[in-house]
């Protein structure tokens, strides 16, 4: 029987588990089972040649509970509802294992950036926002960017948004410019945290990381800010990365500061001097210590868990590995760091800048980094500990941790 590859089924699934272990009511555990809003748009953008172009988006608005929802806003030819409803129910967890006052939410639209002008991509994140803004606010609902969206289109959705309220309100959106009210260290923010509790792996088990070997799938944002802050940070070996074109290995390592200036001036790895040519689904099975996942969904499944011999997997993408790979993978010894823990670096360096933006004064990078490693370290030893409580594996300890805090938030408001 083939596995269930859809994000938001393998979503559910994991909260059902958790649900049966915490004993939680069946309507609490149904209502936490489905987005509580959801909204689909139709987007017209006016291309360069004076065409009319309908794009669909998306907004997902999956628990706001415990604060205003909070999530990114993707921007992919092969954007689903059912990825953005998986990606919201995701955020969810993650801002409660973070214990950050935020619900979750995500965003998205079927697009290829790749393909439009730059024009054509500020008349199209204009129109989002013009199609959601009276769904957003800094007390409601907070985007922020993800895959394939960046500052600029942040600060085009602000701008829209301040129009169409007739007002400043910089916290409606995160990962905006510095100039325009971003935070310090919000870019390396997803990878710094999940380097930092790679970090805290390392002394539960007393490795030495100097020296260790790493792979990383995924060269985007936190792809390299993960290989750059490996090798800094701990003198990580990282023996192969990847991009969405192939990947590169060097048995003897790839230092970033060759691969990261080369991947931006040629638009890929492909071709990079003195390594090998190695495919995404080989790298994820190298023999190295560590492996990051730092892509998309669904990279570890029941057809290779078996065959992957890293020692940590440490999820700096959304949804990597599937309930089956999990099966496979810790009954092989692997210590997962699972996604909704690892990656939550983004999210809550994106709080900082909403607190950051209501009081009008701004801290200095060391100041967000050291705050965040405080939150970072504190929800890996809850995460931690509650594994060795309840005997179970990292991600269903992650989920009981964030969902019985959500669930005493519904309960609290007597929405169930």
């Amino acid at each position: 029987m083939s596995e269930n590859l859809n994000p938001f089924a393998i979503a559910q699934a994991q909260l059902d588990e958790a649900a049966a272990i915490l004993q939680l009511d069946p309507d609490m555990h149904a209502f936490l089972r489905e987005p509580m809003r959801e909204f689909h748009f139709s987007i017209p953008v006016r291309m360069d040649d004076d065409s009319t172009k309908t794009f669909r988006g998306y907004r997902v608005q999956y628990n706001d509970a415990r604060g205003p929802a909070k999530g990114g806003i993707r921007f992919h030819p092969d954007e689903t509802i059912d990825t953005i409803r998986a990606l919201a129910a995701w955020m969810t967890w993650k801002a409660s294992v973070l214990d950050i006052p935020l619900g979750g939410g995500k965003g998205g639209i079927i697009c290829n950036p790749r393909e439009l002008s730059r024009g054509e991509l500020e008349r199209l994140s204009r129109g989002y926002m013009r199609a959601m803004a009276r769904y957003v606010g800094g007390t409601q609902d907070v985007p922020a960017p993800d895959v394939n969206t960046n500052p600029q289109i942040m600060a085009w959705m602000l701008d829209e948004y301040e129009l169409i309220v007739g007002h400043r309100e910089p916290g409606v959106i995160t990962g905006k410019p510095i100039e325009l009210g971003g935070s310090q260290g919000r870019g390396p923010a997803t990878a710094l945290g999940g380097l930092i509790t790679i970090r805290e792996t390392a002394k539960l088990k007393g490795m030495d990381l100097k020296g260790m070997t790493c792979a990383i799938q995924g060269y985007g944002n936190v792809g390299s800010n993960a290989h750059q802050l490996a090798h800094d940070m701990f003198g990580l070996n990282v023996v192969a990365i990847s991009d969405e074109f192939g990947g590169i290995y060097n048995v003897n390592g790839l230092d970033p500061a060759q691969t990261l200036p080369y991947s931006r001036r040629n638009g890929s790895l492909k071709g990079f001097p003195g390594s090998d040519v190695i495919s995404n689904s080989d790298l994820l099975e190298l023999d190295v210590d560590i492996l990051i996942p730092a892509a998309i969904e669904n990279q570890l499944t029941s057809a290779n868990a078996d065959r992957i011999k890293a020692k940590i997997i440490a999820e700096l993408a959304n949804g990597p590995t599937t309930p089956d790979a999990d099966n496979i993978l810790n009954a092989k010894g692997c210590y997962i760091i699972p996604d909704f823990l690892c990656n939550a670096g983004g999210v809550t360096v994106s709080y900082f800048e909403m607190v950051q933006n209501s009081y009008q004064f701004y801290w200095d990078e060391v100041l967000v980094q050291q705050r965040l490693d405080q939150k970072m370290t504190l929800a890996f030893h809850a995460v931690h500990n509650m594994a060795q409580a309840k005997n179970v594996d990292n991600r269903v300890a992650a989920y009981l941790v964030a969902v019985d805090r959500v669930a005493q938030a519904v309960r609290l408001r007597g929405w169930v």
